[in-house]
């Protein structure tokens, strides 16, 4: 009896616990539409990426973003701090310098110059062997979360998100749950340094791009599932509007090939038990009280998606397995090569264009390659 009275006592101490433990979120609920179908159509399982080629293997972990020089050169963050350029096939490692945070989304200026979106520092320079901070608040209210960067073409202007304004780089689980528009859209003049809220109450902008002529950017909201359409110019200038909705997965980061197509990378498809937590948000407090092995967690899948500049789907790039090249948190097409970032992947990668399938907008039914 008395281990029937501890057993009932322990179980009673876990309920209480998952229904009513404090937690910091303040969940609300949202529907997603219902996931593409990854078994058909033009987000089938495919391999397509099962030949990415590692490259700069062991140097450091997590090259999360790509940039590249006028010379060929590739420049990525690692999850040390440290910002580093090397050969365009990943040899001659080069540090730059230590941001002493988490490097995210780089840019390059024509001197050699970085700009870096650091997740724990803010928007940082990266010049002569030091980086220097160049803004951490914006409005009064502080980055918590600086995603990604791009510099439009004269150099004078950083565009960049904070993907949330309540939750660090260690606690993405916490703003996914809650699901709130913690995020803002920014700009910092390079010239005059100062900072302007373009877009707030975004669902965790992430990575963000330029589209043609800069009319407008495009910025990535996971936690949304889609991707959002910001006009710099013209009559619509400071409006804001879907440009790719009902991803098959979380959106990364996004980067423009200055002609023809936007490459989105996907952390990770969609998760069927988070859909199903979204609408009910006492169901996700419950969830976050769990063990990270018990919450609904991303599956390694390799996962890259091509836009045309109107929005339509061009190609569904995948691998999955224990050997994929996952999580893809960016690409960024040079020189008939794509280079691929991670997250956490202890190298870069890269596949030859030819190698994929042709950049045209997909027929209805899947290729199970």
């Amino acid at each position: 009896m008395k281990l029937l009275y501890t057993a009932a006592a322990l179980l009673l101490a876990c309920v209480l616990y998952l229904l009513f433990w404090p937690v910091p979120i303040d969940p609300i609920a949202w529907q997603p539409p219902e996931a593409p179908s990854s078994e058909s159509g033009p987000h089938a399982r495919n391999a397509h990426l099962r030949a990415v080629e590692r490259i700069a293997e062991s140097v450091g972990e997590g090259p999360e973003a790509i940039a590249i020089d006028a010379e060929g050169r590739l420049y990525t963050g690692f999850v040390d701090g440290r910002v580093m350029r090397f050969d365009a096939d990943g040899s001659n490692p080069t540090l730059l310098a230590n941001t002493r945070g988490r490097p995210l989304g780089l840019e390059v200026l024509s001197d050699g110059t970085l700009i870096v979106a650091d997740a724990v520092e803010g928007l940082v320079k990266v010049e002569g062997g030091y980086a220097h901070t160049l803004s951490v608040t914006a409005n009064g209210t502080p980055y918590r979360f600086v995603d990604d960067v791009v510099v439009n073409d004269d150099e004078s202007v950083a565009y960049f998100t904070d993907a949330s304004s309540r939750y660090g780089i260690h606690e993405v689980m916490a703003d996914a749950f809650e699901s709130r528009p913690n995020g803002r859209l920014l700009a910092y003049d390079l010239e005059t340094d100062e900072v302007r809220v373009l877009a707030k109450d975004l669902y965790f902008p992430n990575g963000v791009t330029l589209g043609p002529d800069e009319a407008y950017l495009l910025v990535n909201e996971t936690t949304r599932y889609r991707i959002q359409r910001y006009w710099l110019k013209g009559d619509r200038a400071g409006e804001i509007e879907p440009f790719a909705e009902n991803l098959p997965g979380f959106p990364d980061n996004v980067t423009f090939n200055g002609e023809d197509r936007f490459w989105v990378a996907l952390y990770a498809p969609r998760n069927p038990v988070l859909d199903a937590l979204l609408p009910r948000p006492a169901l996700r407090k419950i969830a976050y009280r769990l063990p990270e092995a018990l919450q609904p967690l991303p599956a390694k899948h390799a996962y890259v998606l091509a836009f045309d500049t109107q929005g339509q789907l061009l190609v569904d790039l995948q691998a999955v397995g224990a050997d994929a090249f996952a999580p893809i948190t960016s690409a960024l097409e040079h020189d008939g090569m794509l280079y691929l970032g991670s997250l956490s992947a202890p190298a870069m990668g890269r596949i030859a264009l030819e190698a994929l399938p042709a950049l045209t907008p997909p027929e209805v039914g899947g290729d199970e390659d």
